[in-house]
């Protein structure tokens, strides 16, 4: 029989083997860091489009918050503006009011009432003065409560009084005016 050393020849394809193992290890250590990199690629871009998509949200929301101040400064001003025109208008509306109750005064006073002060607060009329007697007062009082304008004629104080060697009767006497919209 004849005898063949096999050592060599099981030797060298122990060694193909490894080669083979090492090649193939070698191969899938390059492919597992090709695929991690690969992920970690991707995750990097996903990473940096949402930083960008956050940031463009953050600097909206500035210019969003700008926009929300300016409103609030516009509406702000448009109150002030309201105010002011309302305060124009009631101006205007009572700006012939003096006028008017001045006229209806003068209209409504009998010949011996003669007045000295007239001082107005708000609606409210006080009118100083003196008369010839007490039924002039009386007639003034009737005339102011039959005016529509005025209303509410109180006396506060009547006293006789001296002027020029004549006796004459002062008097104090609070009416209130009702504003109606006059036709002129």
């Amino acid at each position: 029989m004849i005898r063949i050393n096999l050592l060599p020849h099981r030797e060298i394809k122990r060694k193909a083997r490894e080669q083979q193992i090492a090649i193939l290890a070698g191969i899938v250590c390059f492919s597992g860091i090709l695929v991690v990199w690969g992920i970690s690629s991707m995750i990097s871009d996903e990473i940096d489009y949402q930083n960008r998509r956050n940031q463009f949200l953050t600097d909206q929301t500035a210019i969003l918050d700008k926009q929300i101040t300016e409103i609030k400064d516009i509406k702000g001003r448009t109150q002030e503006l309201l105010a002011r025109k309302n305060i124009v208008e009631t101006l205007q509306n009572s700006r012939l009011d003096a006028v008017h109750l001045l006229d209806q005064i003068a209209r409504l006073l009998p010949d011996g009432v003669y007045l000295r002060s007239i001082k107005q607060v708000g609606n409210d009329i006080n009118l100083v003065g003196h008369a010839q007697s007490n039924a002039w007062i009386s007639t003034l009082m009737r005339n102011f409560e039959s005016s529509p304008y005025l209303e509410s004629a109180l006396l506060v104080e009547i006293k006789a009084i001296n002027v020029n060697n004549a006796r004459q009767n002062e008097f104090n006497m609070k009416v209130k005016y009702n504003q109606i919209d006059s036709e002129e």
